[in-house]
């Protein structure tokens, strides 16, 4: 395995060469955050696949600097992200419980504004071309924060699975790579999983209310 000085080379080495990338996703985070405030709610599939876009930029920036082990994990993630999605309803997406959504908006602005990895760059530099898109963390930290502000999306399997990754690499950060400020990816996966383990015990829950009510009638 690299050295943590060599990952977090590589890691520097993607956030100063794809600025123009993370600008770009800085443009389509905004235009996002304008159309929820508007009351615009995608449906859960579109929002699924959404998601699933940025962490295939980050695999592709990955692999374009030499970063294989980077760039098919999270490739996979995207694939497999999106073709969960495929299988998510049609109906808009509905909001998640409120400490969810609280963190949701935390998670959504902490990968937005990560403050690292850049070089050379103004502090202000961070507000636009932070490493979203870009790198691991800020990226897991965007998904699983819309993905909490959405409730899960409604689905055990695609939070399950962003979540597990979110907590791989935010583990990994804080104890391999000494970055600390990573144990907020941390928080925000293990907020994911427990929401995920929360609809899992309800739904049976929900079923056989559903069926003493029937049975009633």
């Amino acid at each position: 395995m690299p050295s943590a000085e060599m990952i977090t080379a590589q890691l520097t080495l993607a956030a100063n060469r794809a600025i123009g990338v993370a600008m770009a996703w800085h443009f389509a985070i905004a235009v996002a955050t304008a159309a929820l405030i508007l009351g615009l709610r995608p449906s859960r599939r579109a929002l699924g696949a959404m998601l699933a876009a940025p962490i295939v930029s980050a695999a592709v920036v990955a692999l374009a600097i030499g970063n294989p082990f980077n760039g098919t994990i999270l490739g996979v993630l995207g694939l497999a992200l999106a073709l969960l999605a495929l299988r998510l309803s049609s109906q808009p997406v509905a909001p998640g419980p409120v400490g969810a959504r609280i963190l949701g908006v935390l998670l959504v602005a902490f990968g937005s504004f990560y403050p690292h990895f850049l070089q050379d760059e103004m502090p202000v530099a961070y507000l636009y071309a932070a490493p979203t898109g870009v790198v691991p963390c800020p990226t897991l930290s965007l998904a699983i924060g819309f993905a909490l502000l959405a409730g899960g999306l409604g689905s055990r399997a695609w939070s399950f699975t962003l979540a597990l990754v979110g907590l791989f690499y935010g583990l990994f950060g804080v104890a391999r790579l000494r970055v600390y400020l990573d144990a907020v990816l941390i928080v925000g996966a293990a907020a994911l999983l427990a929401l995920a383990i929360a609809q899992r015990r309800a739904a049976p829950a929900i079923v056989a209310t559903k069926g003493n009510r029937l049975a009633e009638t």
